[in-house]
Formats: structure tokens, sequence, C-alpha cells
């Protein structure tokens, strides 16, 4: 059985993940062959759906792995139809204020920390979990709820973000922070604009005991984010990696 990336989490280890936006169960298959430890589903700006989301769970399932799944912007149903389906994360985007966290964390959770409603039919097969009560007793712990802090408004309210019951961790979304603190400016996603502002979210990520998230495209960039404290780091895409191998392989012949 391959080990579970959030008990790994939780038990203060890195994780580095993949980002998969071809809605396809191959390529989640693929990701995780060559190594990320999870994939994540871009249902925001990927082309992942309710269905594509139920095949891929069922191909990282077959290789005894758990996913990851980032919702549109505002979809609190979409996170507990996941959750349902056997996701073990959801990330959500844009959550700017306590409100939002709070209904993020309300779709998330079972009582007595949120309202999810019960019916993890697909959830409790894909864990193998028979015993409804236990898988209950289980499921909060279990899965995470990640808030992305993407805007000013989203760091002004980040301490009250992170009082929210729930909320298992935060995710940096470079590209947005960059657009955000150059004023729309520029997408420099480690930039002298935005660096100083994800060392902070780190920094009071961790210090109320919850996990840093964050996405690179470049690994000097990833490295970077690692030292500040991220554990789980989202590197590249698959479509960035396809590109990426192919320029590779074409220099070698000379193309």
């Amino acid at each position: 059985m391959a080990l579970d990336f959030v008990s790994e989490l939780k038990s203060g280890k890195e994780v580095i993940a993949g980002w998969c936006g071809i809605p396809s169960g191959l390529m989640v298959e693929a990701l995780l062959n060559a190594g990320y430890q999870t994939v994540t589903l871009d249902m925001q700006h990927g082309f992942h759906d309710i269905s594509s989301v139920l095949t891929c769970v069922a191909s990282a399932k077959m290789l005894d792995q758990r996913l990851i799944v980032r919702i549109p912007v505002g979809e609190w149903g979409t996170a507990s139809r996941t959750l349902d389906m056997g996701a073990a994360a959801v990330i959500a985007p844009m959550i700017n204020t306590v409100d939002d966290a709070q209904a993020f964390a309300a779709a998330m959770k079972y009582p007595p920390v949120g309202a999810r409603s019960w019916g993890p039919g697909r959830a409790m097969l894909v864990s193998d979990q028979k015993n409804q009560n236990t898988y209950l007793s289980t499921a909060n712990d279990d899965t995470l709820a990640i808030a992305m802090i993407e805007t000013r408004e989203a760091l002004d309210n980040l301490d009250a973000i992170l009082a929210v019951p729930g909320i298992d961790g935060i995710f940096v979304g470079p590209s947005d922070l960059s657009v955000t603190f150059s004023d729309g400016a520029e997408i420099n996603q480690f930039g002298d604009r935005s660096i100083g502002v994800i060392e902070d979210i780190a920094a009071r990520t961790m210090a109320v005991g919850k996990i840093p998230c964050i996405f690179a495209i470049l690994p000097e960039h990833l490295k970077l984010a690692r030292s500040f404290g991220y554990r789980l780091c989202a590197l590249n895409t698959d479509s960035g990696v396809i590109a990426r191998g192919a320029a590779e392989l074409l220099s070698e012949i000379g193309e």
C-alpha cells in the first residue's frame, strides 16, 4: 500500500503533487507512475468535470493513491461531491473572507465541525471502509480543506481564515498573487513584488499548525518554497511536463 499523502502532510513531511488539467485517467496514472505522490485535478482552469473526477479517482485507486481536486470558485456543492467520490483533499480558490472559509469548511466537514451532507458511498468503497460509523468518525481528519489565498483582501483576512474550524491548510496561487501585488502589471510568480508575501503566508500558516501549500512551475521555485516551509508543493502542469519533455527530446536530435 502506498503512503497516504494526507497522513504524510499531517506528520510534518513534504509532498510533491502533480497538476492535471487534461481530463484523463491515463494522465493521472502517468503522473503517479512518474513519482508524484498525489495529483490535483483542476476543475477551475483545467478541463475536469464531475465525470472525469470520478474516473481519475478510480485510476488513482488502482495505484493505491489518493487525489486532490481544485473546484471552481464558490462551488461548495462540488467540494462535497468530490469528497463523496473519494477525493482526499479539495483546494478552493479565491477564499477572501471568513464567510468564504466558513462556507467551504461547512461543505467539507461533518458535524460538529461543518455541515457536510451524508452520502459517501463511493468514498467508502474507494477507502475500503464498509462501516458507516467508522467512516463518519474518521472522515474529517482523513480529508483536507485547503483555502487559496490570492488577493490583498485574503491576505488581510488570513489570520481569521486560518482560525476557521475545518480549514486544514492554505494554498498560494503565485500567478494570481503576482497579478494582485503588481496591480495587474505582470505575472511573475516568485518575483520581487510577491516573494515576501509568499514567505509571510507560510510563516503565519505554520504558526497555527496548519499546512502551507503552493504551486510552482520551475524546480528552483519549488525549492525556494520548501525553504520557506511549504509542505504540499505542486510542480508544473501535465501539459507543461509534456511540453518540457518534448522540447528536451527534440533538442537531443538537433530539432
